[in-house]
Formats: C-alpha cells, sequence, structure tokens
C-alpha cells in the first residue's frame, strides 16, 4: 500500500473510533514506529486529532471532520466488487436487495478508466460456493439477538426431531452455502453450531438462572486411546480427490500438502473431543484416504466399514458371487 493510501486509510479508520499506535500498525501491517510518522505527516497536513490516555485512550479525531468522497484505487474497486459478487451467490441474505443495489452503485460510481481497467478481472475472479435452496426468515432477528447479548428460545428442527432450546446467540456465519449461528446452548451446557434455516421461530427471554453445565454437557469421546486430555497425531494419504475434499474442511483444509505427483498428505493435532468427527471424516472420504496413524483411528474406521457391510450382506442371496449377482440386476 502506499502511504498516500495510507494515511487516508488511517483518517477513515479514526472517524470509526479510537484507535491506538499498535492496532493501526496490525491493521496496516506496517511497524509502530511507521505510524507513528504517518501520524505526525498528517498532523503537518492539518488533520485535527489528538490522543487520549488511559486503559481506553488512543488517537481520535475531532468531532465534525469528514473525509471528502472515496475514491477507490482499481484494486481497492475490485477487492470489494468481488466481495459484493461472492455474495449475490448466497440463496437468503439479510440485505437481497441491498447486494445488487451496492454492486449497480459501485460500478457507476467509479471512474471509466477505473472500470475499464477492472471489468477484464471481475469477469476471471470468481468467489464460489454451493448452490442452495433455503429461506431465513429469523437471520435478522438473530443477528440483533447476538449484537445484543440477549437469550431466546427457539423452536429448532434437527435431522431427527423438532424441540425447543434455549440459546444465547453469539455469532452468525455464512460457510459452505448456508446460515449458520454459533451459541451457547443451555440444554447441551456448551457451545453448538445450529443451521439458520431450520430455525422454525425465535421469541427472547430471561437469562435461564442456573446454566447446569455439569449436568448437561455431554462428552463425544467414545473411541479415544488413553481416554483424557491433549491431542491426538493423525496422518493420512489422499488421492487428488480427496485432497480437495479435505481442503474444503475449515479446520484441516490449511495441512493438506502434496508430497507426490498423484499423492497428497494431510497431518494434524486432532483433539480428543473431535476424535469421532475424525473417524467419521476419513470414513466417508472412501477410497480417496488412507489413515497412516494412529493405529487406533484405522480400527475405527475398520469397524465402521465391518458394520457397513453386514448391513448390506442381509440383501446377497447366499452362495451366489457378488460380481455375479451385479450382473444379473443390471441385465434386468
Amino acid at each position: 500500500m502506499k502511504r498516500s493510501d495510507r494515511l487516508a486509510a488511517i483518517v477513515m479508520a479514526l472517524q470509526t473510533g479510537t484507535e491506538t499506535a499498535q492496532s493501526l500498525a496490525d491493521k496496516f501491517e506496517v511497524s509502530k514506529r511507521t505510524i507513528l510518522r504517518d501520524m505526525q505527516a498528517l498532523s503537518e497536513m492539518g488533520v485535527p486529532f489528538y490522543a487520549a490516555t488511559g486503559p481506553v485512550g488512543g488517537y481520535r479525531l475531532m468531532d465534525g471532520y469528514k473525509l471528502p468522497p472515496l475514491q477507490f484505487s482499481p484494486l481497492e474497486a475490485m477487492t470489494v466488487l468481488c466481495a459484493l459478487q461472492g455474495m449475490t451467490q448466497l440463496a437468503d441474505t439479510p440485505f437481497n436487495a441491498e447486494r445488487w443495489s451496492a454492486l449497480s452503485k459501485i460500478k457507476q460510481a467509479l471512474p471509466e478508466q477505473v472500470r475499464s481497467e477492472i471489468e477484464p478481472f471481475l469477469d476471471k475472479l470468481i468467489l464460489s460456493m454451493p448452490k442452495r435452496n433455503y429461506r431465513v426468515p429469523v437471520l435478522n432477528r438473530l443477528m440483533d439477538c447476538a449484537a445484543e447479548g440477549i437469550w431466546i428460545q427457539a423452536h429448532y428442527r434437527s435431522a431427527s426431531q423438532m424441540r425447543w432450546l434455549r440459546l444465547r446467540p453469539l455469532h452468525i456465519v455464512s460457510a459452505h452455502g448456508y446460515w449458520y449461528c454459533e451459541a451457547f446452548s443451555h440444554d447441551h451446557g456448551e457451545e453448538r453450531t445450529f443451521r439458520v434455516d431450520r430455525f422454525q421461530e425465535i421469541e427472547r427471554i430471561e437469562a435461564p438462572a442456573e446454566l447446569e453445565a455439569s449436568r448437561l454437557k455431554r462428552s463425544r469421546v467414545k473411541e479415544a486411546p488413553d481416554a483424557g486430555g491433549g491431542e491426538i497425531p493423525i496422518r493420512a494419504r489422499l488421492t487428488y480427490r480427496g485432497a480437495l475434499l479435505a481442503e474444503q474442511d475449515e479446520h484441516i483444509g490449511d495441512r493438506v500438502l502434496q508430497i507426490g505427483e498423484e499423492e497428497w498428505e494431510v497431518e494434524f493435532e486432532c483433539p480428543r473431543s473431535e476424535w469421532e468427527w475424525a473417524a467419521g471424516f476419513f470414513y466417508g472420504l472412501g477410497p480417496d484416504a488412507e489413515v497412516l496413524e494412529p493405529p487406533a483411528l484405522r480400527r475405527a474406521i475398520r469397524d465402521r466399514a465391518a458394520r457397513m457391510c453386514e448391513r448390506y450382506a442381509a440383501d446377497e442371496p447366499a452362495g451366489e458371487p457378488r460380481v455375479q449377482q451385479i450382473s444379473k440386476e443390471e441385465e434386468r
């Protein structure tokens, strides 16, 4: 980032609230000394700011000071437009109309030279997400509840049942083409993630008097070796398809490495509380993954496969080879 652009960005940051030299350095990925020099330059340019001391101190702009209308650089304009184009792929959002109107307004506001410079790139940069078909009528209210930090009673439809839950929404997250609500569940005694399109109804309630976390908390550690704290090292070999699927996982996606022409590996430390997830994840990859270690995870996946074979073996006629049976079914 050019220094002139950074100076303007610093003033815009100060327009939204107090900033320390360190917070500005972190935002713009420069040293604290560089920010101090920038603040000196802004003072010499006549930007009216002052430094407040104390625990909540930092740099602040004088009341009433505003920057002139924004002027986007080509890269800044492309950043905003790419983000908005990605947002248009969501089936439902709190700002369905606004995402399109904002896209049009920004394009129209850009100088012709900037617009012609970035348009070829916009057709080549794609923020992809799965196509979904759903509605999220309670999303706006959930966002308000999360922002206010209040408790709700929610009628929630899970994969197996519908029931009322007492929740305190913490974050609203968009991932994999869906909206999710991360919330503390009084009924489960822990933080859990809920699909927003499965909320049927919500209403505000007073905070529960007792969380009863010790009684309600459920451990998901069932088959983890040497049950207890700590993490379990996991290493697995992947095919190309397996690597693509593993890269989509938010927790281990960045640990996938190519080690050969057609061979990939993933290696990570798995919390013992996520042992069941690990067994299900690699079992679901089928022939596109082979767990190399630990042996306990290989056994857990083998046991799952054996149970699956038993489920389907009951349908096979006794004594008839499986390949021959499939051929007869195809002929019919």
